[in-house]
């Protein structure tokens, strides 16, 4: 639900009553992730999407259901070897969907809220939802904040249950993380058992790229649609400026190597050499490949890659740290075009960021999606 934030906050603001269909679990090839969502208000307008375009009519409906009898409900979709042509997912895959009404008055609406307004702001949430169990609970949710780490709301059943839900809430959210976990009713093994669905909102990813070059133009483009925040580092003033790169979050005039020992980066973070000199390369590079983030990539031809790796060798860079560079960066596209280059690069991004192979789909036998971001159910008290 967090993934449609930024609208469903002004719905809210607007005092709309609307339903809200979330994404809980996955089977097989199927769309989209948990957390995924569609919501519909009561004029009938719809955000979002849980299947892309599969099982969206039938969510629909159960949607406006929920605005009218103010019941949650658990749904399944899957593909029907009977009939073809019924409400599932072509692509043979199974989802369940959890719809939660939101209405003026409902308990679960401030809940909402709160989360919603974190994650339109891009802080740092996670929302908690019992999707099945008793009756009663199911729909109820929690929000855990790093300020508020005991979570605001609750699901008024045993006190150690919102004591152990936002507990198991602030790890997903420092992880990053959206998936599912098992619990008692009484937030351990005792009690009817229930699933809670954890979605995780946190700021965006970084993307740092190094050189303002005219692939590096392209490259912030690219990096700005797929989510990232991108800032644009070179030392040169008359190269790294703001009418160069309209669209980048932020432009450092600095050298490449010093900016990076004073910035933030974590494990989502992804660095972008484009520099391809090696007063920047050698320094920039020596840093990055030590540092805890989740891409490497430095432009070059093959026989400035190999140059490269010797003066990299030469200033200490182990073999195992080398073996971590992405270069020459990209995948193979055949690209010539800035534009053609920075798709590449951003391929290769996903690939490594989704456990893909970045082979071609046509004639293979790996999956066509990897559950690169959610975790699978686990139950409290056992060895995750």
């Amino acid at each position: 639900m967090l993934d449609i934030a930024e609208e469903l906050h002004r719905w809210v603001e607007q005092g709309r009553d609307f339903a809200v269909a979330t994404v809980v679990a996955v089977g097989g090839s199927a769309p989209r992730q948990p957390g995924a969502a569609l919501a519909v208000d009561a004029d009938g307008t719809v955000i979002g999407s849980v299947s892309g375009g599969c099982v969206e009519g039938a969510v629909y409906e159960l949607c406006q259901q929920a605005l009218e009898d103010g019941e949650s409900v658990l749904e399944r979709f899957g593909y029907s070897d009977d009939d073809a042509f019924a409400v599932g997912l072509t692509c043979g895959g199974v989802i369940d969907i959890l719809v939660t009404p939101v209405r003026a008055g409902d308990p679960v609406r401030t809940v909402f809220t709160a989360a919603l307004e974190a994650a339109a702001q891009g802080q740092a949430a996670a929302l908690a939802r019992i999707v099945s169990g008793p009756g009663e609970l199911v729909g109820r949710a929690l929000v855990v904040r790093p300020e508020d780490p005991s979570g605001h709301g609750g699901f008024g059943a045993h006190p150690e249950l919102d004591r152990t839900i936002a507990a198991e809430a602030g790890a997903f959210l420092d992880a990053g993380r959206t998936g599912t976990l098992e619990i008692g009713e009484q937030g351990s093994r005792c009690g009817a058992p229930l699933t809670v669905l954890v979605e995780s909102s946190v700021p965006p990813p970084r993307m740092i790229v190094f050189g303002a070059i005219d692939f590096a133009s392209a490259l912030v483009r690219i990096g700005k649609f797929l989510g990232y925040r991108v800032t644009v580092c070179d030392a040169r003033p008359v190269f790294a400026t703001e009418a160069r790169f309209p669209e980048a979050d932020e432009i450092v005039v600095e050298w490449p190597h010093t900016y990076l020992e004073r910035t933030e980066v974590d494990a989502r973070t992804v660095l972008c050499v484009l520099t391809h000199d090696a007063k920047f390369d050698v320094p920039l590079l020596r840093l990055a490949l030590r540092l805890p983030v989740a891409y490497v990539g430095a432009m070059g031809s093959r026989r400035t890659h190999l140059d490269r790796n010797e003066r990299l060798r030469e200033v200490g860079v182990t073999e195992l740290e080398l073996a971590r560079l992405r270069s020459p960066i990209g995948l193979d596209l055949g690209a010539r075009t800035p534009e053609e280059t920075a798709l590449s690069i951003a391929a290769e991004i996903v690939a490594a960021r989704r456990g893909g192979s970045g082979v071609s789909l046509t004639g293979a036998h790996t999956p066509i999606h990897h559950d690169g971001t959610s975790v699978p159910a686990r139950r409290i008290g056992s060895v995750a």
